[in-house]
């Protein structure tokens, strides 16, 4: 990730007013968080963590965490390698563009890097949630028009 994505999501957090924002790309999380003192001021210093997750999946991670992160495969009884999508803000999953029109994806298909697979409304605003990976669709994990919370699992891919 370079400085001006940062600056993007710095400037996302305080237009939106939210505390802490993590973000997985290309194989690196980066976690953003207000410091306490912000709270009161409005805004203010940002703390900033960077991870490459190829080394900290080989050394066991270095930090407890409540939630695996976003793309990371994940372990299931009947699937060998899963990846999991996950909700990358809090808001109100669509599947579909509007209630008359087909879901973006469906269970078994095959999706493409940069495919829309959903949206996210938040604050009034419809946000287009793209495919990071080429893979199969295997499981939808979120009902249609239900509220979802940053990092909450939506969908599970079968990479191919």
């Amino acid at each position: 990730m370079n400085i001006k994505e940062i600056k993007e999501m710095i400037n996302l957090m305080n237009e939106n007013s939210l505390m802490e924002l993590e973000v997985e790309k290309e194989g690196m999380r980066i976690r953003l968080k207000k410091s306490s003192i912000s709270q009161e001021a409005g805004s203010g210093p940002i703390i900033v963590e960077q991870q490459n997750l190829k080394n900290e999946q080989f050394q066991g991670g270095g930090r407890n965490q409540a939630q695996p992160a976003p793309a990371a495969p994940e372990a299931k009884p009947n699937a060998s390698k899963t990846v999991e999508i996950k909700a990358p803000m809090v808001g109100t999953f669509y599947r579909a563009p509007s209630p008359e029109s087909p879901a973006f994806v469906e269970v078994c298909q095959v999706i493409q890097p940069g495919q829309v697979i959903c949206i996210i409304e938040a604050m009034k605003l419809m946000n287009e949630i793209k495919a990071e990976i080429k893979g199969k669709l295997l499981e939808v994990l979120v009902d249609n028009a239900e509220p979802v919370e940053f990092g909450q699992p939506m969908f599970l891919i079968e990479p191919l």
